[in-house]
């Protein structure tokens, strides 16, 4: 939901993980084979598969939201009674009121139903519309002929091509390319979110792939539930929903920058508040390696203590904690 769609539904957040490099002298680094045996655990190491983790997740979540949003601004595919697509929505149930802004600032969205498809286009065009991200590439959500995304039970497939994110602060780029299973769980759509009270979907891929800017190319899995619920707008709950068998909430697993292998564990669930600018306002994860297990937990500000929404212009901090022998790391830093 932190896309200029603003039901950026996101953020978790996310979905995704990992991870580092920060030196591309690393024996690893720019290395495309996928594994390691070296434990890459030094404190630069650390800190920079932390920032890539609220990277990657960020804008894999930012991603989902204007897939969700693109289909919920779609009378043709959602199911609305009206035949005019329309980018802001206005609901109210009651004492409650629910008003959404659809649009992508920085993308355009086009119907393709030549040839039996069924298909929403979302284009980003490198704007900075925001003033965070510059964003390229595209998005196709493919809807089976009677799916209508209102309904319990739809699914729909998201293919992502070469979805380009520079972030501004520091132009670090990551490139996405992957295709995922969106399915509307419980049935209907964010409009109807004052009055109806939860919607849950699910998200599920394969052999996602991330690029990172030392061009390291790693593949990573995906399996997570998104509730949408209201409390003063939308608030958006993302969980791990995979087990490897021992590990439960599991969000993402695959192999980091460096080629080791990795899962990441939702261990509080990541909230997204639309009353918060669509931020990440809370959340907790691990990530477990074989050599070293990471908690970050998000929502803090800048001495590692929880807070409320940060005024224009600042940030919410994240904090990466790991240990290895007998010391405790510990990294601050805004996301």
């Amino acid at each position: 939901m932190r896309s200029n769609l603003k039901i950026t539904l996101a953020s978790t957040v996310v979905i995704a993980s990992l991870i580092v490099a920060c030196n591309k002298s690393n024996s690893n680094g720019g290395n495309n084979s996928g594994t390691s045996t070296s434990p890459n655990t030094s404190t630069t190491q650390m800190q920079t598969q932390a920032d890539d983790e609220a990277q990657v997740s960020t804008e894999l979540n930012n991603a989902e939201d204007d897939v969700n949003n693109s289909l919920n601004a779609s009378a043709a595919f959602s199911g609305v009674s009206t035949t005019s697509q329309t980018n802001g929505v206005e609901t109210a149930g009651g004492s409650t009121s629910l008003i959404l802004d659809l649009s992508i600032c920085d993308a355009t969205v086009t119907t393709d139903t030549a040839n039996g498809l069924r298909q929403l286009v979302i284009t980003y065009n490198g704007l900075n519309c925001r003033g965070n991200r510059i964003r390229t590439g595209v998005i196709t959500i493919s809807i089976p002929v009677g799916t209508r995304w209102r309904d319990s039970g739809a699914v729909v497939t998201v293919n992502i091509d070469n979805l380009k994110i520079t972030r501004v602060r520091d132009h670090k780029t990551i490139t996405i390319n992957g295709t995922y299973t969106f399915t509307n769980v419980s049935g209907g759509l964010l409009r109807d979110l004052a009055t109806r009270g939860t919607i849950t979907h699910t998200v599920t891929a394969n052999d996602v792939t991330i690029q990172f800017a030392d061009s390291a190319t790693r593949t990573w899995s995906v399996a997570k539930q998104r509730q949408f619920t209201y409390n003063d707008g939308v608030v958006e709950t993302t969980t791990g929903t995979h087990s490897d068998g021992t590990n439960s909430d599991v969000a993402v697993w695959g192999t980091n920058r460096y080629g080791n292998a990795f899962e990441r564990l939702i261990v509080q669930p990541m909230v997204v508040s639309q009353s918060c600018d669509w931020q990440l306002t809370s959340g907790e994860t691990e990530t477990i390696r074989p050599a070293v297990t990471m908690t970050v937990t998000y929502g803090l500000d800048s001495d590692g203590n929880p807070t409320g929404c940060p005024t224009a212009g600042n940030y919410y901090y994240y904090k990466a904690v790991w240990t290895i022998g007998n010391k405790t790391y510990t990294f601050i830093a805004p996301y």
